[in-house]
């Protein structure tokens, strides 16, 4: 009978993405794999081969959220024949329901020095204590603890993003409705505005993509402010836009992979981008892209303006600066990195056949 972990990351996106090849690990080792993630950012676990059983954490209906996860939690650890290890990914209290609710003898997380609002205590084995460092390398910190043979993700399959023949078919169509020219996304927004950057930016951006062979997508979810920001890029630019918003994360996945380029602030679908192979312009300013970037790729298509300059790169930094350090970026920073990508990923050259 396989082993039975229960992974407990709620979310960001980014964090989920970061957290597949770890569920991938253990999933080659032997394990059973239940993952307690919230409604947003678990769509991405769909149809996933490593992940057995999704498991939703309504967080924000308060109690009565607690009160079903404990209920769906029970059932899966019924199902199963109990957990025999939970792993939370979190630093954040919240984490600390579905780590006891999952009922595992053998509870790992961080130690005391990078966990949070005191959820070590949930926990009876914690990593050794360790500086800060990129999302992605802080996960694969929990295999090595448990030993279990990995190694860094670099290629699609370490991460191994799926989708349903439906999905597929859905794809298949969206390609064949475009121009032809190579298809560049815009992800006009993130989940916070201080990661964003400015929409007649972006649209003088998207001209200068257009002039360059590109065709342009906005791709993003349906929210009302990220709606807004692509409305007014969409207003502002002079070429044309093909307008991909307003649906949820798996359509943005697999619009994605389809892409030739992806130009991005700090936000779940440039990991995603990164996960499927897709080269990656991203923007930062209010976050560090050394410690939460696109993993180990791309780092000359980046744009760092949370590093000081003359100030060596450090993962561990994590607080957000003083200053709108988006503001810094101007369109020509974005569009010299375009062109890299260009010269260096043959990016206009890029037929993404469904």
């Amino acid at each position: 009978m396989p082993r039975r972990v229960c992974i407990v990351l709620l979310t960001g996106l980014g964090d989920v993405v970061h957290g597949l090849p770890i569920a991938n690990a253990l999933k080659d080792a032997g394990w059973h794999v239940t993952w307690v993630s919230e409604p947003m950012p678990s769509s991405i676990l769909e149809h996933h081969p490593s992940v057995d059983t999704i498991v939703r954490y309504r967080r924000r209906e308060g109690a009565r959220g607690v009160l079903a996860l404990r209920r769906e939690l029970r059932a899966a650890r019924r199902a199963v024949g109990g957990f025999d290890l939970a792993v939370n990914l979190n630093v954040y209290f919240k984490s600390v329901w579905p780590v006891l609710f999952s009922g595992a003898p053998h509870r790992l997380g961080f130690e005391r020095g990078r966990a949070r609002d005191g959820i070590w205590l949930a926990t009876n084995d914690h990593l050794a204590p360790r500086p800060r460092a990129h999302t992605q390398d802080m996960f694969l910190e929990f295999l090595a603890h448990l030993e279990v043979p990995h190694h860094p993700p670099s290629m699609p399959r370490d991460w191994r993003i799926a989708f349903s023949p439906a999905e597929c078919a859905a794809q298949a169509a969206f390609v064949a409705e475009r121009s032809g020219r190579p298809l560049a996304a815009i992800v006009p927004a993130s989940a916070n505005a201080a990661k964003d950057w400015r929409a007649e930016r972006w649209a003088m951006v998207a001209d200068g993509l257009v002039e360059r062979g590109f065709e342009v997508a906005l791709v993003g979810g349906p929210g009302a402010r990220e709606t807004g920001v692509a409305r007014a890029i969409e207003a502002a630019a002079r070429g044309p836009i093909t307008w991909a918003m307003g649906d949820g994360v798996r359509r943005v996945a697999w619009i994605l992979e389809r892409c030739a380029l992806v130009l991005a602030p700090d936000t779940g679908p440039l990991h995603i981008a990164r996960a499927l192979g897709v080269p990656v312009v991203g923007l930062f300013g209010h976050t560090n892209p050394w410690r939460v970037g696109p993993y180990r790729a791309y780092e000359d298509l980046w744009i760092d303006r949370y590093t000081p300059p003359g100030t060596a790169p450090d993962p561990s930094s994590f607080d957000p600066p003083p200053d709108d350090r988006m503001a810094l970026i101007t369109p020509d920073d974005v569009l010299a990195k375009v062109d890299v990508a260009i010269a260096r990923y043959g990016v206009l050259d890029v037929k993404r056949e469904a």
